[in-house]
């Protein structure tokens, strides 16, 4: 029997057996495979080009720019998914961006000639993550997705991201310049905290 398909404010959910629900699309993007939109971080909305001089944070000392947004932008203002997706939906936190690296089997694959990663969950339900790049960058060969969050070094500037390719290193947290354009995956604003603390309590892992 096929699974009944999970619609929230007009966009596809799956559950991943994970703490949260994780989007079928990329925000722009009609069809897993496609690239979608790319926003620099803390911004909501597209650009026809990403530097620092356009960046809406630019000109202001580094530590209070970022201070000033939080550390954490899932489910702010700040967030490109609540804003263009509704409530329902949010940029994916450092926690969650952990569970998929970590509880999910990983498998490089091509559809419609677009190159990225076949990402399955423990309950076997899958997403595809196409390898975007940087908006900037070559794209078809890495992947580089925004989390909400910014590095907790705090003499590092950068924020979180998501990054992966086929070959080198395969799939990893990494940080990117928040002025940068990168694409963003959603995830369902709704925690399942008993899920969490059970995958976490398989592995010895502590949150």
């Amino acid at each position: 029997m096929e699974e009944k398909k999970i619609i929230i404010n007009g966009h596809e959910a799956v559950d991943l057996g994970l703490s949260v629900k994780w989007a079928t699309c990329n925000i722009g993007a009609s069809n897993p495979e496609e690239y979608g939109d790319y926003f620099a971080f803390g911004e909501t909305e597209p650009k026809v080009e990403y530097t620092e001089e356009n960046y809406m944070l630019y000109g202001i000392p580094h530590g209070e720019a970022y201070i000033g947004i939080g550390k954490i932008i899932s489910g702010t203002e700040y967030d490109a998914a609540s804003k263009q997706w509704g409530d329902d939906w949010r940029m994916p936190t450092e926690e969650e961006l952990y569970e998929l690296l970590s509880f999910c089997s990983w498998q490089w694959m091509t559809i419609n000639g677009v190159n990225g990663y076949k990402v399955i969950g423990p309950n076997g339900n899958s997403i595809f993550l196409p390898a975007a790049g940087t908006f900037n960058s070559e794209h078809n060969e890495c992947g580089c997705y925004w989390t909400g969050a910014f590095s907790d070094e705090d003499c590092h500037w950068d924020a979180m991201c998501l990054q992966f390719d086929e070959f080198e290193f395969g799939h990893y947290i990494s940080y990117a310049q928040p002025d940068e354009g990168l694409v963003i995956r959603p995830v369902t604003k709704l925690i399942d905290f008993g899920r969490r603390f059970s995958l976490y309590y398989k592995t010895n892992n502590k949150i």
